[in-house]
């Protein structure tokens, strides 16, 4: 006789697996620091500048330097080239190969700044900071469909700002950031065939999240110490957000009548059970310095760091199934990135731009999964400015390292490698 246990076991696992939410992106983890495509064709490298409207993401303190009305709008077309994956033994073994779906994403960005008046200034931006998907081929057969085989996660942020300029050289700001959040994921079940022995597919795990909303702020300072040199500071807190949405379980069948009939007399199936979970969203800080070679260009220096070590664990509270109910560790860590950008300003205004980032994993071994393979990056950037800045052109080829994991929490062990190539455009007004 099938046990009951071992069957809500299985799906709890399912479905807890399923709440592993940081996905395939072009920053480490799950990040997404492409904001505005002047600050994307030198790497990023821009919190010492912060000198369009994006400085709303990258720092507030330069909205103390804003001396008319701008609006700017544009997007980032990220494009992950299939993640390949080739396993170790003991599974799924030497011999098995997988591959992602190409993934396309478009996550946008919208700022709007203006004085008030005096020394007081004003911004709003909406952007994306975090998401993006995965998506594996086949997945009715891909070997890693029990941990995995899609998910989806959007974050749009509101960050309305206030700015103030000290003096004329130093200014801050400060804002809140509203952050509204959904999840979808997929996996299938897994469970013994107890008449042949042998790991079947019972069931297929859908998880829907409503738009879930958590609040946080940010700060920056900038300096402009003299006209050749600035440095700046900007920190963005954690958000936590608390979602709530539905999970359901729809029957595989196996084939084996009584099997089935045991399976379905046992599982949920069809029924839509409300179930709850939280993320912490990382704290982000930037240090930059930026520095004139010549009149015509400019050189940045940014060192970023991002608090992943508060995304250590994932709880899933099922509210009318207790037995689903359980909590996985995640255990990442704190993680830097380095930026180098340049910007060359030529003789008719237009600006030609380039950039160089290296961005750490915070992601252990064993944490390594399907969901999401991370690994370090190099980035490398390319960009143009039009004269007079109303509209800005920046490209990326971001690289990951080879990551090989034998020590990951769900026994799914191999190699996994990935790029990824991103445009981004921005109008400016």
């Amino acid at each position: 006789m099938l046990r009951r246990s071992n069957l809500l076991a299985a799906a709890a696992a399912a479905c807890t697996m399923a709440m592993m939410v940081p996905l395939k992106a072009d920053a480490a983890a799950f990040g997404i620091f492409e904001q505005g495509s002047k600050a994307m064709g030198m790497a990023g490298a821009f919190t010492a500048q912060a000198d369009d409207p994006s400085l709303l993401f990258h720092n507030a303190g330069g909205l103390a330097f804003v001396e008319e009305g701008q609006f700017t709008t544009g997007l980032t077309w990220i494009h992950v080239n299939g993640t390949e994956f080739d396993g170790l033994a003991p599974f799924p073994g030497p011999n098995n190969h997988e591959q992602m779906k190409d993934l396309d994403a478009t996550p946008p960005h919208l700022y709007y700044v203006r004085p008030l008046g005096g020394k007081w200034k004003f911004g709003i931006g909406l952007n994306s900071p975090f998401g993006l998907a995965t998506e594996w081929k086949n997945p009715s057969t891909f070997s890693g469909r029990f941990i995995s085989q899609r998910a989806d996660l959007k974050v749009f942020d509101i960050n309305p700002t206030i700015g103030y300029q000290v003096s004329p050289n130093f200014g801050i700001g400060f804002g809140i950031v509203g952050r509204f959040s959904t999840v979808e994921l997929e996996r299938n079940v897994p469970s013994i065939n107890p008449f042949t022995g042998t790991v079947v597919d019972i069931a297929h795990a859908e998880l829907t999240s409503d738009t879930n909303d958590g609040l946080g702020w940010n700060l920056g300072i900038l300096h402009k110490v003299g006209s050749a040199f600035s440095w700046g500071f900007s920190y963005r807190s954690k958000v936590k957000v608390d979602y709530t949405g539905d999970g359901q379980f729809t029957q595989v069948l196996t084939g084996i009548p009584q099997f089935d009939a045991a399976v379905a007399a046992q599982l949920p199936f069809g029924a839509k059970l409300p179930i709850e979970t939280s993320i912490e969203f990382p704290d982000q800080a930037s240090l930059g310095f930026a520095l004139g070679l010549t009149q015509n260009l400019l050189m940045e220096v940014d060192i970023n760091w991002t608090g992943w070590s508060s995304f250590d664990n994932l709880p899933l509270n099922f509210k009318t199934a207790s037995a689903l109910s359980s909590v996985i560790p995640e255990d990442y860590d704190d993680a830097f990135n380095y930026r180098l950008g340049f910007n060359y300003t030529t003789a008719s205004g237009s600006q030609w731009r380039f950039g160089y980032v290296y961005d750490e994993t915070p992601q252990p071994d064993e944490s390594v999964s399907p969901l999401l393979p991370d690994g370090n990056r190099n980035g490398f950037t390319f960009g143009y400015g039009t004269p007079g800045g109303k509209l800005d052109l920046a490209v990326m080829y971001l690289d990951s390292d080879t990551r090989t994991t034998t020590t990951n929490h769900d026994g799914y062990f191999g190699t996994y490698s990935t790029d990824a190539i991103l445009t981004g455009v921005t109008i400016n007004w």
